[in-house]
Protein backbone atom coordinates (compact mmCIF):
# COMPACT_ATOMS: atom_id res chain seq x y z
CA UNK A 1 0.00 0.00 0.00
CA UNK A 2 1.44 3.31 -1.23
CA UNK A 3 2.55 5.95 1.86
CA UNK A 4 1.17 9.39 0.72
CA UNK A 5 1.45 12.81 2.25
CA UNK A 6 -0.56 15.92 2.21
CA UNK A 7 1.10 19.39 3.40
CA UNK A 8 -1.63 21.44 4.70
CA UNK A 9 -4.95 20.13 6.60
CA UNK A 10 -7.19 22.82 5.68
CA UNK A 11 -10.87 21.83 3.84
CA UNK A 12 -8.82 21.37 0.80
CA UNK A 13 -6.70 18.22 2.49
CA UNK A 14 -10.29 16.82 4.16
CA UNK A 15 -12.08 16.60 1.13
CA UNK A 16 -9.10 15.12 -0.41
CA UNK A 17 -8.97 12.39 2.86
CA UNK A 18 -12.76 11.78 2.31
CA UNK A 19 -11.82 10.50 -1.45
CA UNK A 20 -8.92 8.92 -0.38
CA UNK A 21 -11.25 6.78 2.10
CA UNK A 22 -11.85 4.19 -1.56
CA UNK A 23 -8.79 3.55 -2.33
CA UNK A 24 -5.47 1.13 -0.99
CA UNK A 25 -3.62 4.12 -0.11
CA UNK A 26 -1.99 4.95 3.66
CA UNK A 27 -2.42 8.80 4.22
CA UNK A 28 -0.18 11.43 6.25
CA UNK A 29 -0.99 14.85 7.02
CA UNK A 30 1.37 18.20 7.82
CA UNK A 31 0.05 21.16 9.61
CA UNK A 32 0.49 22.98 12.67
CA UNK A 33 -3.10 23.07 14.15
CA UNK A 34 -4.42 19.79 15.88
CA UNK A 35 -7.51 21.01 15.37
CA UNK A 36 -7.56 21.21 11.85
CA UNK A 37 -10.26 19.84 9.09
CA UNK A 38 -7.97 17.15 7.86
CA UNK A 39 -6.52 16.22 11.59
CA UNK A 40 -8.91 13.31 12.33
CA UNK A 41 -9.36 11.67 8.69
CA UNK A 42 -5.74 10.75 8.47
CA UNK A 43 -4.41 7.77 8.92
CA UNK A 44 -1.22 9.47 10.30
CA UNK A 45 -1.37 13.34 11.78
CA UNK A 46 2.25 15.17 12.10
CA UNK A 47 2.26 18.29 14.09
CA UNK A 48 4.70 21.32 12.01
CA UNK A 49 4.99 23.75 9.90
CA UNK A 50 4.82 23.18 6.04
CA UNK A 51 6.94 26.20 5.47
CA UNK A 52 9.86 24.79 7.30
CA UNK A 53 12.42 22.96 5.69
CA UNK A 54 13.17 20.21 8.34
CA UNK A 55 9.41 19.91 8.97
CA UNK A 56 8.54 19.11 5.14
CA UNK A 57 11.57 17.07 4.86
CA UNK A 58 11.29 14.90 8.36
CA UNK A 59 7.71 14.32 7.28
CA UNK A 60 8.06 13.35 3.52
CA UNK A 61 11.48 11.31 3.60
CA UNK A 62 9.98 7.89 4.66
CA UNK A 63 6.71 8.26 2.26
CA UNK A 64 6.51 7.36 -1.80
CA UNK A 65 4.53 10.68 -2.56
CA UNK A 66 3.46 14.11 -1.42
CA UNK A 67 0.85 16.37 -2.75
CA UNK A 68 -0.03 19.96 -1.72
CA UNK A 69 -3.64 21.97 -0.70
CA UNK A 70 -1.75 25.25 -0.48
CA UNK A 71 0.92 26.69 -2.49
CA UNK A 72 3.09 27.95 0.22
CA UNK A 73 4.74 25.34 1.32
CA UNK A 74 9.02 24.99 1.66
CA UNK A 75 9.57 23.98 -1.52
CA UNK A 76 13.66 23.51 -1.15
CA UNK A 77 12.77 20.22 1.08
CA UNK A 78 10.26 18.99 -1.70
CA UNK A 79 13.27 19.60 -4.41
CA UNK A 80 15.78 17.30 -1.85
CA UNK A 81 12.89 14.71 -1.28
CA UNK A 82 12.18 14.67 -5.16
CA UNK A 83 15.80 13.93 -5.64
CA UNK A 84 15.65 11.12 -3.09
CA UNK A 85 12.93 9.21 -5.13
CA UNK A 86 9.75 10.55 -3.37
CA UNK A 87 7.54 11.85 -5.81
CA UNK A 88 5.74 15.05 -5.88
CA UNK A 89 2.42 16.10 -7.12
CA UNK A 90 2.32 18.46 -9.28
CA UNK A 91 6.75 18.55 -9.33
CA UNK A 92 8.72 21.31 -7.19
CA UNK A 93 9.93 23.17 -10.33
CA UNK A 94 5.96 23.96 -10.61
CA UNK A 95 5.56 25.09 -7.26
CA UNK A 96 8.72 27.56 -7.88
CA UNK A 97 6.71 28.89 -10.60
CA UNK A 98 3.31 29.16 -9.60
CA UNK A 99 3.99 30.18 -5.74
CA UNK A 100 5.46 33.42 -7.06
CA UNK A 101 3.06 35.81 -8.96
CA UNK A 102 6.12 37.39 -10.83
CA UNK A 103 7.73 34.02 -12.13
CA UNK A 104 4.08 33.17 -12.97
CA UNK A 105 3.27 35.71 -15.32
CA UNK A 106 6.94 35.34 -16.97
CA UNK A 107 5.94 31.81 -17.59
CA UNK A 108 2.86 32.71 -19.33
CA UNK A 109 4.96 35.46 -20.99
CA UNK A 110 7.76 32.97 -22.07
CA UNK A 111 5.35 30.16 -23.68
CA UNK A 112 3.19 33.00 -25.06
CA UNK A 113 0.55 32.08 -23.28
CA UNK A 114 -2.33 35.73 -23.29
CA UNK A 115 -2.31 37.29 -20.40
CA UNK A 116 -2.96 40.67 -19.26
CA UNK A 117 0.21 43.53 -19.58
CA UNK A 118 2.57 43.53 -16.69
CA UNK A 119 5.36 45.16 -15.21
CA UNK A 120 7.31 43.95 -11.87
CA UNK A 121 7.59 46.51 -8.99
CA UNK A 122 10.18 46.09 -6.56
CA UNK A 123 9.40 48.23 -4.18
CA UNK A 124 7.01 50.88 -3.23
CA UNK A 125 9.30 53.63 -4.48
CA UNK A 126 9.04 51.71 -8.46
CA UNK A 127 5.22 51.72 -8.23
CA UNK A 128 4.59 55.06 -7.18
CA UNK A 129 6.60 55.70 -10.60
CA UNK A 130 3.84 53.46 -12.78
CA UNK A 131 0.55 56.18 -12.98
CA UNK A 132 0.73 56.06 -16.73
CA UNK A 133 0.42 52.33 -16.26
CA UNK A 134 -2.81 52.79 -13.80
CA UNK A 135 -5.85 51.23 -13.79
CA UNK A 136 -4.23 48.28 -12.95
CA UNK A 137 -3.97 45.13 -10.02
CA UNK A 138 -1.30 45.15 -7.81
CA UNK A 139 -0.55 41.48 -6.91
CA UNK A 140 1.81 40.75 -4.01
CA UNK A 141 5.23 38.52 -5.13
CA UNK A 142 4.85 35.26 -2.89
CA UNK A 143 2.49 34.70 0.39
CA UNK A 144 -1.14 36.11 -1.13
CA UNK A 145 -4.30 34.06 -1.00
CA UNK A 146 -7.77 33.73 -1.39
CA UNK A 147 -7.48 37.84 -2.19
CA UNK A 148 -5.35 38.66 0.29
CA UNK A 149 -2.12 40.59 -1.14
CA UNK A 150 -4.33 41.80 -3.99
CA UNK A 151 -5.30 45.47 -4.44
CA UNK A 152 -7.22 47.32 -7.17
CA UNK A 153 -5.27 50.38 -8.09
CA UNK A 154 -8.00 52.18 -10.21
CA UNK A 155 -6.52 56.12 -10.09
CA UNK A 156 -3.27 57.79 -8.54
CA UNK A 157 -5.00 58.20 -5.04
CA UNK A 158 -5.02 54.52 -4.79
CA UNK A 159 -1.75 53.37 -5.40
CA UNK A 160 -0.73 54.23 -1.39
CA UNK A 161 -2.70 50.77 -1.16
CA UNK A 162 0.09 48.63 -3.12
CA UNK A 163 2.53 46.80 -1.72
CA UNK A 164 6.38 47.59 -1.03
CA UNK A 165 7.59 44.17 -1.62
CA UNK A 166 8.72 42.79 -4.87
CA UNK A 167 4.87 42.17 -6.78
CA UNK A 168 3.24 42.73 -10.44
CA UNK A 169 1.49 45.34 -11.29
CA UNK A 170 -1.54 43.91 -14.23
CA UNK A 171 -3.03 45.63 -16.44
CA UNK A 172 -6.60 45.64 -15.35
CA UNK A 173 -8.58 44.14 -18.27
CA UNK A 174 -12.43 44.67 -19.08
CA UNK A 175 -14.07 41.12 -17.99
CA UNK A 176 -17.51 39.69 -19.53
CA UNK A 177 -16.70 36.88 -17.70
CA UNK A 178 -14.59 34.93 -15.37
CA UNK A 179 -13.74 31.12 -15.81
CA UNK A 180 -11.93 28.69 -14.99
CA UNK A 181 -10.71 25.40 -16.08
CA UNK A 182 -10.01 22.25 -13.97
CA UNK A 183 -7.32 19.63 -16.10
CA UNK A 184 -5.70 16.74 -14.70
CA UNK A 185 -2.44 14.87 -16.03
CA UNK A 186 -1.19 11.73 -15.27
CA UNK A 187 3.05 10.57 -15.68
CA UNK A 188 2.21 9.52 -18.98
CA UNK A 189 1.08 12.98 -20.04
CA UNK A 190 -2.74 12.12 -20.82
CA UNK A 191 -4.90 14.84 -19.92
CA UNK A 192 -8.58 14.95 -18.61
CA UNK A 193 -10.70 18.59 -18.90
CA UNK A 194 -13.42 19.62 -16.56
CA UNK A 195 -16.53 21.43 -18.00
CA UNK A 196 -14.93 24.99 -17.67
CA UNK A 197 -16.81 27.03 -14.87
CA UNK A 198 -18.26 30.48 -14.45
CA UNK A 199 -16.67 32.22 -11.55
CA UNK A 200 -19.06 35.16 -9.37
CA UNK A 201 -17.11 37.21 -6.70
CA UNK A 202 -17.83 39.30 -3.83
CA UNK A 203 -16.74 42.40 -4.50
CA UNK A 204 -15.67 43.24 -1.22
CA UNK A 205 -14.28 40.15 0.13
CA UNK A 206 -12.80 39.19 -3.52
CA UNK A 207 -13.60 35.70 -2.45
CA UNK A 208 -15.59 33.40 -4.86
CA UNK A 209 -19.34 33.91 -4.14
CA UNK A 210 -20.59 31.48 -6.32
CA UNK A 211 -20.14 29.22 -9.58
CA UNK A 212 -21.82 27.59 -12.24
CA UNK A 213 -20.86 24.77 -14.22
CA UNK A 214 -21.70 24.43 -17.32
CA UNK A 215 -20.05 28.05 -17.66
CA UNK A 216 -22.32 29.67 -20.52
CA UNK A 217 -19.41 30.36 -23.63
CA UNK A 218 -20.04 30.45 -27.53
CA UNK A 219 -18.44 26.79 -29.10
CA UNK A 220 -15.68 29.59 -30.37
CA UNK A 221 -14.74 30.81 -26.72
CA UNK A 222 -14.99 27.35 -25.38
CA UNK A 223 -12.00 25.81 -27.38
CA UNK A 224 -9.99 29.03 -26.67
CA UNK A 225 -10.33 28.20 -23.34
CA UNK A 226 -9.36 25.12 -23.16
CA UNK A 227 -6.65 24.91 -25.77
CA UNK A 228 -4.73 27.87 -23.81
CA UNK A 229 -5.76 26.09 -20.26
CA UNK A 230 -3.72 22.49 -22.05
CA UNK A 231 -1.03 24.56 -23.37
CA UNK A 232 -0.16 26.30 -19.51
CA UNK A 233 -0.24 22.50 -17.97
CA UNK A 234 1.78 20.98 -20.83
CA UNK A 235 4.30 23.39 -20.95
CA UNK A 236 5.09 22.41 -16.60
CA UNK A 237 5.53 18.51 -17.99
CA UNK A 238 3.85 17.76 -14.50
CA UNK A 239 1.43 15.23 -13.73
CA UNK A 240 -1.27 16.42 -10.79
CA UNK A 241 -4.19 18.20 -10.74
CA UNK A 242 -4.44 22.01 -11.70
CA UNK A 243 -7.11 25.21 -11.71
CA UNK A 244 -6.43 27.59 -14.53
CA UNK A 245 -8.45 30.88 -13.67
CA UNK A 246 -9.09 33.09 -17.03
CA UNK A 247 -10.90 36.22 -18.25
CA UNK A 248 -13.10 36.14 -21.36
CA UNK A 249 -13.68 39.97 -22.72
CA UNK A 250 -16.65 41.31 -24.42
CA UNK A 251 -14.95 39.92 -28.18
CA UNK A 252 -14.35 36.46 -26.76
CA UNK A 253 -10.79 37.07 -26.19
CA UNK A 254 -9.30 34.78 -23.24
CA UNK A 255 -6.49 35.27 -21.00
CA UNK A 256 -4.57 33.54 -18.48
CA UNK A 257 -5.12 35.77 -14.83
CA UNK A 258 -3.53 32.46 -12.54
CA UNK A 259 -3.34 29.03 -12.15
CA UNK A 260 -3.29 26.70 -8.86
CA UNK A 261 -1.53 23.82 -8.92
CA UNK A 262 -3.71 21.58 -6.86
CA UNK A 263 -7.15 20.56 -5.92
CA UNK A 264 -8.98 24.30 -6.21
CA UNK A 265 -12.59 25.84 -5.15
CA UNK A 266 -13.31 26.44 -8.49
CA UNK A 267 -13.93 22.18 -8.41
CA UNK A 268 -15.62 21.56 -5.59
CA UNK A 269 -19.22 21.08 -7.32
CA UNK A 270 -17.27 18.35 -9.17
CA UNK A 271 -17.83 15.70 -6.02
CA UNK A 272 -21.74 15.47 -6.54
CA UNK A 273 -21.87 16.78 -10.31
CA UNK A 274 -19.27 14.65 -11.99
CA UNK A 275 -18.73 11.36 -12.36
CA UNK A 276 -15.49 11.66 -10.92
CA UNK A 277 -14.51 14.70 -8.72
CA UNK A 278 -11.28 16.28 -8.58
CA UNK A 279 -10.23 15.19 -5.72
CA UNK A 280 -10.99 11.09 -6.96
CA UNK A 281 -8.84 12.30 -9.97
CA UNK A 282 -5.99 13.17 -8.46
CA UNK A 283 -5.89 9.66 -5.80
CA UNK A 284 -6.15 8.20 -9.31
CA UNK A 285 -3.36 10.56 -10.61
CA UNK A 286 -1.10 9.73 -7.60
CA UNK A 287 -1.41 5.95 -7.29
CA UNK A 288 -1.35 5.29 -11.19
CA UNK A 289 -5.17 4.49 -12.41
CA UNK A 290 -6.71 5.22 -15.33
CA UNK A 291 -7.87 9.03 -15.52
CA UNK A 292 -11.43 9.18 -13.98
CA UNK A 293 -14.66 10.40 -16.44
CA UNK A 294 -14.87 14.55 -16.09
CA UNK A 295 -18.37 14.44 -17.36
CA UNK A 296 -21.44 16.34 -14.97
CA UNK A 297 -24.26 14.43 -14.30
CA UNK A 298 -26.19 17.31 -13.99
CA UNK A 299 -25.70 21.03 -14.13
CA UNK A 300 -24.40 22.38 -11.06
CA UNK A 301 -23.90 25.42 -9.47
CA UNK A 302 -21.47 25.84 -6.05
CA UNK A 303 -21.99 28.82 -3.18
CA UNK A 304 -19.56 29.18 -0.65
CA UNK A 305 -20.50 29.96 3.11
CA UNK A 306 -18.16 32.14 4.68
CA UNK A 307 -18.68 33.62 8.49
CA UNK A 308 -21.48 35.56 8.72
CA UNK A 309 -20.02 39.96 9.18
CA UNK A 310 -19.66 41.06 12.99
CA UNK A 311 -19.34 37.24 14.53
CA UNK A 312 -16.31 35.98 15.54
CA UNK A 313 -16.04 32.57 18.19
CA UNK A 314 -17.19 29.57 18.45
CA UNK A 315 -19.40 28.19 15.38
CA UNK A 316 -23.16 27.85 15.27
CA UNK A 317 -24.80 27.67 11.98
CA UNK A 318 -28.01 29.20 11.59
CA UNK A 319 -30.21 28.32 8.92
CA UNK A 320 -28.83 24.31 8.41
CA UNK A 321 -31.82 22.65 8.37
CA UNK A 322 -33.65 25.29 5.77
CA UNK A 323 -31.06 24.45 2.82
CA UNK A 324 -31.18 20.96 4.29
CA UNK A 325 -34.89 20.47 2.84
CA UNK A 326 -33.60 22.07 -0.64
CA UNK A 327 -33.36 19.19 -3.58
CA UNK A 328 -30.34 17.96 -4.77
CA UNK A 329 -28.63 20.49 -2.07
CA UNK A 330 -25.56 19.27 -0.59
CA UNK A 331 -23.93 20.60 2.44
CA UNK A 332 -20.14 20.55 2.95
CA UNK A 333 -18.99 22.32 6.48
CA UNK A 334 -15.41 21.93 6.57
CA UNK A 335 -15.17 21.28 10.37
CA UNK A 336 -13.45 24.61 11.79
CA UNK A 337 -14.59 25.29 14.99
CA UNK A 338 -13.87 29.15 15.37
CA UNK A 339 -15.49 31.81 12.64
CA UNK A 340 -14.62 35.01 11.88
CA UNK A 341 -16.30 37.30 9.15
CA UNK A 342 -15.68 36.56 5.36
CA UNK A 343 -13.74 32.71 6.83
CA UNK A 344 -14.27 30.27 4.24
CA UNK A 345 -16.81 27.29 6.76
CA UNK A 346 -18.19 25.36 3.76
CA UNK A 347 -19.71 25.00 0.39
CA UNK A 348 -23.35 23.97 -0.94
CA UNK A 349 -23.46 22.61 -4.69
CA UNK A 350 -26.81 22.29 -6.26
CA UNK A 351 -27.72 20.24 -8.88
CA UNK A 352 -30.70 20.92 -11.40
CA UNK A 353 -31.39 21.19 -15.35
CA UNK A 354 -32.73 25.09 -15.00
CA UNK A 355 -30.36 27.71 -14.83
CA UNK A 356 -33.04 29.80 -12.95
CA UNK A 357 -33.62 27.50 -10.30
CA UNK A 358 -29.89 26.60 -9.85
CA UNK A 359 -29.26 30.41 -9.42
CA UNK A 360 -32.57 31.00 -6.99
CA UNK A 361 -31.98 27.99 -5.00
CA UNK A 362 -27.96 29.80 -4.64
CA UNK A 363 -29.64 33.28 -3.51
CA UNK A 364 -31.89 31.16 -0.80
CA UNK A 365 -28.76 29.30 0.58
CA UNK A 366 -26.61 32.56 0.79
CA UNK A 367 -29.24 34.14 2.67
CA UNK A 368 -29.69 31.61 4.90
CA UNK A 369 -26.84 29.09 6.06
CA UNK A 370 -25.25 31.59 8.19
CA UNK A 371 -21.77 30.83 10.01
CA UNK A 372 -22.46 33.15 13.48
CA UNK A 373 -20.65 32.65 16.87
Amino acid sequence: MLKIGILGGGQLGKMLLQAAANYPVETFVLENDTECPAAHLCHHFTKGDIKDFEAVYNFGKGLDALTIEIENVNVEALEKLEAEGVKIYPKPSVLKTIKNKILQKQYYQQHQIPTAEFIVTNSFNELTQQEKFLPAVHKIGEGGYDGKGVQLLKTTEDISKGFNAPAVLEKMVAIHKEIAQMIAINAKGETALYPPVEMLFDPVLNLLDYQLCPAELSTQTLYKVEAIALSVVRNFSSPGIFAVEMFVDKNGDVSVNETAPRVHNSGHHTIEAHYSSQFDMLWRIMLGYPLGNTEAILPSIMVNIVGADGFSGDVKYEGLEEVLTIENAFVHLYGKKQTKPGRKMGHVTILSKEKQELIHQSNKVKRTLLPKA
